[in-house]
């Protein structure tokens, strides 16, 4: 996933979370790239809220947790920009950095023209090795209400849920790419994606309709935290680590698949002229 320049100028919007997995400050859990003069907080010390959007002539705006993570279950409430929002991409993210080697996580919402459905795209990087899009449009209008999205990433898969509704597994297999040994950050971004997002780039920002806001909260993280080379995992830790689809969560992917899917790279023979990446015949 391509990085935009950030420079930053948060106002306006609110990025509500909740500090159940833990009680510190937004300053003491989160960095904001770009001046902290850019930045509204505020933190009662129960919840924090941020003025997040996005405004032309800014490279976006986000945040990203102080903690790096070896494995972990990650969720963010998130309510969209409404009417026409083509251009943008909206984010919840890990990732170990932007080097070439890099792992990563990717939940993104590509704008849309008005009346359009949003596309919810996700994929994994492992060792530098992405390319591994599924995007789907949503059974509910993401503008209208908040709603949950979810990253479980533990030894064995990695989950991708929306309202508690598992919409995609990436299993690990042991001979091919998995992010498995790079610590990763969490990340919540808003910025302008032009160049790609919508319709493959064809449909540009309509500055006219800035500033574009999307509002965050109930932020929660549950993860193994990683400092001087080792992973301390938190108490229930047991409730996601071990985690993998059985039979009626695997429905509820096929459900999303069959009605909601409106790309899978397992089936871009475009893209793959020399056949699938090895996991495509294996799921």
């Amino acid at each position: 996933m391509a990085r935009p320049s950030i420079s930053l100028h948060l106002c306006l919007a609110v990025l509500a979370m909740a500090a159940a997995a833990s009680e510190a400050g937004f300053y003491d859990q989160f960095d904001v790239v770009g001046s902290g003069n850019n930045v509204r907080v505020n933190d009662d010390g129960l919840a924090q809220q941020v003025a997040l959007t996005l405004d032309q002539g800014n490279g976006g705006s986000g945040f990203s947790s102080k903690d790096k993570y070896l494995y972990g279950e990650f969720s963010v409430q998130m309510k969209l920009i409404g009417g026409n929002s083509a251009g943008t991409v909206t984010s919840f993210y890990l990732t170990s950095g932007e080097g070439d080697g890099h792992d990563e996580i990717d939940i993104e919402f590509m704008g849309n023209l008005s009346g359009d459905p949003y596309v919810m795209n996700t994929n994994v990087w492992a060792s530098g090795d992405g390319k591994k899009e599924h995007q789907f449009y949503l059974w509910f209008d993401p503008t209208a209400d908040f709603h949950t999205y979810k990253i479980v990433w533990n030894p064995k898969n990695i989950i991708f849920q929306v309202d508690d509704v598992p919409v995609r597994t990436f299993k690990k297999y042991d001979d091919l790419p998995y992010p498995s040994s790079q610590p990763m950050m969490v990340h919540a971004t808003l910025w302008d994606g032009s160049y790609w997002a919508t319709r493959h780039g064809d449909v540009k920002i309509d500055w006219s309709q800035a500033p574009f806001v999307v509002n965050y909260r109930g932020y929660s993280s549950n993860g193994c935290v990683s400092s001087g080379g080792s992973s301390a995992c938190p108490a229930g830790s047991d409730a996601w680590m071990n985690t993998e689809l059985g039979g009626k969560a695997l429905g509820t992917v096929a459900w999303a698949e069959s009605k909601y899917m409106s790309y899978d790279y397992c089936t871009d023979g475009w893209r793959f002229p020399n056949g699938f990446p090895a996991e495509c015949t294996r799921n």
